[in-house]
């Protein structure tokens, strides 16, 4: 970015600041698709659209009345990863991939949600990945190496955050499942420090039977790893509570607090879907992630002079392209017979749970993925894979991404059939839209940096982040 272009932004913000200082938000929600770009939000409208026939409908995150575009480079590459662009995200600060709200010399810098804790307000992590995933991380954290999950989730018990929900158990207890090396029952830690907790998918039904009082504190982890894809949770009847209902809880809770409060909501599995070329979960998880900026919606209908909503994606996974080839055409009600994830559900089945039965696994994506009618072609790219895998060959050069080739295999013939090509396993550098509504929410408009969103966030909530 330029000199010229950079002094513009600059200007803009300390305008901003000075424009809204007389209406502040109150409560303020940072809603962060994983992986989201405009593609991924199209293609989910334009599938709602299909299933509801209704060319009219349009996703929430479409609909806000603000709309910007940022750039996402790290300051390391022009291809970020999610612990870079949550950390810009999150400090307004630029560092290099992999690190957690720290500058790439090691300097500690301040999130949004700690200047939201020393200006009063109650916080909020909400993530359909493990909490101590990059984005979730970075907002209550510190650390070289987003790897460390074991030193993450030990930062969040000092954290002071009020409401965590999300998946990744396993690094917080202790014993059978952990994923720490040593004795901390950091679940335990949390009681000591007064925390509800809900822990495991059996905490479900009492997680959405609690009803929160004034001054408690939550930390509810689902699942060992990350949640559930949707179209898992939603096919499968996996019991737990979806991306909505954990916002929905945390409303509940932090709403108590009268000073204000600061809520970061991240639809992380989308990202996930991408890396999988899987655009039955890509679709399903950017709708699930939607489903929760309706629930903030519905909050700000109740207080539009006091809430501030931003959505943003911290990059694009996957290249996704709506159009395949010469054809100018999308099919996507095909995808309404896809009932299963690839990286969750399809991955390693035809090896490991059918031990290379061939036939029973044809007939497992007949069942799942409506794929009862392959074309030679069809079949014969998946035949490949199968032959590849049979052999005891391992995907040493990331043909397949790293993934199991007969599962991604299927991704590429779901896709094809819906008329839908990737270009890549991991992130792109492409643009990512952002939309806002509320309390000087015409801020984010226009054409800036991630950076740009958290300065702006930081001046409206009047809190300082960064060194």
């Amino acid at each position: 970015m330029s000199n010229f272009n950079k002094a513009l932004i600059a200007s803009s913000i300390m305008l901003s600041a000075a424009t809204h200082a007389a209406e502040a938000p109150k409560y303020v929600f940072f809603m962060i698709g994983d992986g989201l770009s405009s593609a991924q939000r199209q293609i989910a409208e334009y599938y709602v659209q299909d299933q509801k026939n209704d060319a009219n409908y349009h996703l929430t995150i479409n609909s806000l009345p603000t709309a910007g575009i940022i750039t996402t480079q790290s300051s390391s590459s022009l291809v970020t990863d999610s612990a870079a662009a949550g950390t810009s995200l999150a400090t307004g600060v630029k560092t290099d991939n992999g690190v957690i709200s720290q500058t790439p010399d090691g300097k500690k810098l301040t999130t949004l949600v700690e200047g939201a804790e020393k200006k009063g307000w109650s916080t909020g992590l909400v993530s359909s990945t493990r909490l101590t995933h990059a984005t979730p991380a970075v907002f209550a954290a510190s650390n070289e190496n987003r790897n460390n999950e074991n030193e993450i989730a030990a930062d969040f018990v000092d954290s002071k955050v009020d409401f965590f929900a999300g998946g990744g158990y396993r690094h917080f207890i202790s014993g059978e499942g952990s994923k720490r090396k040593d004795d901390r029952n950091l679940v335990k830690e949390f009681e000591g420090e007064g925390y509800k907790t809900f822990i495991g998918k059996d905490s479900t039904v009492s997680f959405m039977d609690y009803a929160p009082k004034s001054g408690d504190k939550v930390f509810a982890a689902f699942t060992k790893s990350h949640m559930p894809y949707e179209v898992d949770r939603i096919n499968a009847n996996i019991n737990v509570p979806s991306l909505a209902e954990m916002t929905e809880k945390g409303i509940e809770l932090l709403s108590k607090d009268k000073e204000g409060f600061f809520m970061m909501v991240e639809g992380g599995r989308i990202d996930h879907a991408g890396h999988a070329n899987d655009v039955a979960g890509n679709i399903h998880d950017t709708i699930a992630f939607d489903d929760a900026v309706k629930v903030a919606v519905e909050f700000y209908n109740k207080h539009k002079d006091e809430t501030l909503i931003v959505v943003v994606g911290d990059h694009e996974t996957g290249g996704m392209g709506l159009g395949l080839g010469k054809q100018y055409f999308m099919n996507l009600d095909k995808v309404a017979d896809f009932k299963e994830s690839i990286d969750d559900g399809l991955e390693n089945v035809y090896k490991k749970k059918l031990k290379g039965d061939r036939q029973a696994f044809y007939a497992h994506i007949a069942s799942k993925f409506g794929m009862n009618d392959l074309t030679a072609e069809e079949k014969a790219s998946i035949e490949k894979a199968m032959d590849f895998v049979d052999a005891g060959n391992k995907d040493t050069k990331k043909a397949w991404g790293g993934y199991d080739p007969v599962a991604m295999a299927v991704a590429h013939v779901a896709s094809k059939r819906a008329g839908v090509y990737w270009t890549s396993y991991a992130h792109t550098a492409v643009q990512v839209p952002v939309s806002a509504i509320g309390v000087a929410s015409t801020d984010f408009g226009g054409f800036s940096d991630n950076t740009d969103v958290a300065k702006k966030l930081a001046n409206l909530m009047d809190v300082k982040i960064g060194l």
